[in-house]
């Protein structure tokens, strides 16, 4: 989903990590937005500058890429390794490897023909008798220790028609967006007549909570719970389709600059519970942030897939991961030794390099892709934890 307006985010690293939500809380809106999944149509860059020997001083057969280094290592140093259930990320690899990388092709055309792995068993094996491990370290330290945040699709309801309380619409991008730039702010879509007919008719459907559009614009593509005219009640995703060219300028951060929310206590429930509290103010919260994003509408298939990623492939929930693909290109099987939010319970498994955001930088980062509704976007908002991580590459 390259979520930053990018799908759905270059704010400072320290910046972002400070604006996480902590204990407890849903994610903060960032100080750069999420990101949006490019067009099924669109080519996707799947590979970067390719990695090149190190210099002699570093163990036989470490590898240095644009923005890390990684060094080769037994599978033992793995922690975790025997135990995970490897057959459960066999599904994002076969996801990523529609799409492979660069060095990836014959290893994939093989898992794309050959039966799935039996068991964990089985795919542990697969991997082990064709891959090496890498141990992934920063350019100017031997340091394997990083950071690792969460990310989540997010769920509203929603109506194909304005009725009752839904009445905020989600848009399709308007014929004059490209030959218009910048677009219309988004006080000036909320005000202007001019912009409001450059819309008509462009209305996706109605969301009843202006911060429900709001997150799906932040995390650049989302589910929707939608009642149709007839009464039928359907399960769909929008997309990002593009935005206006204005400046992205993060909600909560406006919220602190007031007065009104501390960084320590700025948090989605919080930003909510403000705006029940100041009703003639949401606008002005809301107008404070110029950008505003325009969506596609896309049919939901596959309920387990997540919506696409910068890799161009579907998110796995639990199995994907967005990356600095200047540090693990994407397609990589990764693994992780990280714990659960809040809690020293070891989190070790396999995942998929298949996304970025602008705010995932350096060797040692990743956002852990949670999946869609309440309970990943609560797992998400608490993740803030110690990582390492070692890449998978072909032998």
């Amino acid at each position: 989903m390259q979520r930053a307006y990018r799908t759905l985010r270059a704010a400072l690293a320290a910046t972002a990590a400070a604006l996480l939500a902590a204990c407890g809380t849903t994610p903060l809106p960032p100080d750069e937005p999420a990101r949006p999944a490019p067009a099924p149509s669109s080519p996707v860059a799947v590979a970067t500058a390719p990695s090149v020997p190190a210099p002699a001083s570093w163990p036989p057969g470490t590898l240095e890429r644009p923005n890390a280094r990684w060094i080769p290592v037994g599978w033992a140093e793995l922690p975790g390794w025997d135990t995970d259930r490897a057959g459960d990320a066999w599904r994002a690899f076969l996801r990523g490897c529609e799409r492979p990388a660069a060095g990836w092709s014959r290893l994939c055309a093989e898992a794309l023909l050959a039966p799935p792995p039996p068991d964990d068993l089985g795919a542990r094996q697969w991997f082990m008798a064709r891959l090496q491990p890498y141990r992934i370290e920063a350019l100017d330290r031997p340091d394997p220790d990083g950071l690792i945040t969460g990310y989540f699709e997010p769920l509203v309801e929603a109506s194909r028609l304005p009725r009752g309380n839904f009445r905020i619409p989600l848009h399709r991008a308007p014929a004059d967006l490209g030959q218009r730039k910048p677009w219309w702010t988004r006080q000036q879509i909320d005000t202007l007549p001019a912009a409001q007919a450059a819309l008509k008719g462009r209305e996706i459907a109605y969301v009843a909570d202006p911060l429900d559009a709001l997150v799906l614009q932040i995390q650049g593509s989302g589910r929707m719970r939608i009642t149709e005219p007839d009464g039928r009640v359907q399960l769909l995703r929008v997309a990002f389709a593009g935005h206006n060219d204005q400046p992205y300028k993060s909600v909560g951060r406006w919220l602190i600059e007031q007065g009104e929310l501390t960084p320590d206590t700025a948090s989605w429930p919080a930003i909510r519970e403000w705006a029940r509290r100041n009703p003639r103010r949401v606008n002005e919260m809301l107008w404070s942030n110029p950008r505003t994003v325009f969506f596609r509408e896309e049919p939901l298939p596959d309920p387990s897939a997540g919506p696409r990623g910068a890799q161009g492939v579907p998110l796995t929930p639990e199995r994907s991961i967005a990356v600095d693909p200047r540090s693990v290109p994407y397609g990589t099987p990764v693994w992780l030794d990280t714990t659960e939010p809040l809690s020293n319970t070891p989190l070790r498994r396999l995942v998929l390099a298949q996304d970025t955001g602008t705010a995932i930088v350096g060797a040692v980062r990743a956002d852990y892709f949670w999946g869609p509704g309440e309970v990943a976007e609560q797992q998400a908002g608490r993740m803030k934890q110690r990582l390492r991580m070692w890449a998978l590459a072909p032998k």
